[in-house]
């Protein structure tokens, strides 16, 4: 089976589709009431308000695209302040700490800078009592204590200072802590407030753009209905004028000397033609009289034609049966022939063979003749 090769709906509704607009931008130029020196008013228009569409579309765009970059400008603003107050404060925490924690006279480590400083602090050697001095340093030895007392009060005086010490420390973090805590509920509180603020404000944008772009759809929509009144009582007073143009002009009329060209007589302005007259219609008839007459005339001489090719057929069909016929008849003849022949050499071979086998072949060879045939061969 022969395999159809169906076209494809796709390129078939890309085909009808050009079809139509092609039809639709004739019917525009075509038409006289629309057409400018050949310019399609009703594109350009649309042209136009496609481009004025456009843009606003994009000037709306650009204005949201505004309001968001300041919006994130300020937001990012909000962060930076944010992230050098807490850069602030810790660089503050951190100083006072220094200040309270690190101080010079309470560091214990050496100075690598000025290693005797450790040994130019401590005074000359007193007394026995002097506690900056250990057993290394020979000045008093074990069992050797002899203010006791003193000692153990200065050595609760120092653990009393150190619980005092350790107290207001608790309570310097208790504090700091609190203020901490604090400066970050009303950071939060900020962050909350300025983010509702930054809400309210994009909500307002929105709202503003949306009003804006409405009222941009409303000025497009009545300028649009405005155009098209002006075109509807445009079209009208043209079909007015077409109309008593037509209706005071020769196109209407019945005078035949409308139709008449004065440079070419032989001519007929196609938008003038009124119809044909009698004798032009007679003389139309007589031709079709003659064209009838001679379409008969050559119909007879065709079938005339016809019968002399069918009768020239047949005499060839029956020349062509008599020579089959003696084509036959001779085939025949040399058959008959062939078998007569062939039956005569027959005879003669057999009669030969005959005489070979009775008067030839009678003596029938010995032993001793072969021998004697295959000692000559050797």
């Amino acid at each position: 089976m022969n395999k159809i090769n169906l076209p494809d709906p796709k390129e078939v509704a890309a085909i009808e589709a050009r079809k139509n607009q092609e039809k639709q931008r004739q019917s525009r130029f075509v038409n006289v009431r629309t057409r400018v020196m050949g310019v399609d008013v009703k594109a350009l228009d649309s042209q136009v308000e496609e481009r004025k569409l456009r843009e606003a579309t994009e000037q709306s765009k650009e204005a949201a695209y505004a309001t968001y970059q300041k919006q994130y400008d300020m937001v990012a603003q909000m962060l930076e302040k944010e992230e050098a107050e807490r850069t602030r404060r810790l660089a503050k925490k951190v100083q006072e700490f220094r200040e309270q924690k690190q101080q010079v006279k309470n560091k214990q480590e050496i100075d690598f800078w000025d290693p005797s400083r450790q040994w130019m602090e401590y005074p000359a050697y007193l007394r026995d009592s002097e506690s900056c001095y250990g057993p290394s340093s020979l000045q008093y030895f074990a069992r050797e204590d002899l203010e006791k007392a003193t000692c153990l009060k200065m050595q609760q005086e120092q653990f009393r200072q150190s619980l005092e010490k350790q107290l207001k420390e608790r309570q310097q973090v208790r504090v700091d802590k609190k203020y901490s805590d604090l400066l970050d509920d009303q950071l939060r509180l900020a962050m909350d407030t300025r983010a509702a603020q930054l809400a309210k404000l994009e909500e307002s944008c929105r709202v503003a753009m949306m009003t804006a772009m409405a009222n941009a759809n409303k000025a497009q929509a009545a300028e649009m209905a405005r155009r098209q009144h002006h075109e509807q009582r445009h079209e009208q007073q043209a079909n007015l004028k077409e109309i008593q143009k037509q209706v005071t002009s020769n196109l209407l009329t019945e005078n035949p000397q409308t139709t008449q060209n004065p440079v070419a007589p032989h001519r007929v302005p196609p938008h003038c033609w009124k119809g044909m007259t009698p004798e032009q219609r007679a003389a139309i008839k007589k031709a079709q009289k003659v064209q009838h007459h001679e379409k008969e005339a050559q119909r007879r001489a065709e079938r005339a034609l016809d019968a002399k090719r069918e009768s020239q057929t047949l005499s060839l069909a029956q020349a062509a049966l008599q020579l089959e016929e003696q084509e036959r008849e001779l085939c025949a003849v040399f058959q008959r022939g062939l078998g007569s022949f062939n039956q005569q050499l027959a005879t003669e071979q057999k009669a030969q063979q005959n005489y070979l086998n009775s008067i030839i072949y009678t003596n029938q060879p010995t032993a001793q003749y072969h021998l004697q045939f295959n000692t000559s061969s050797h």
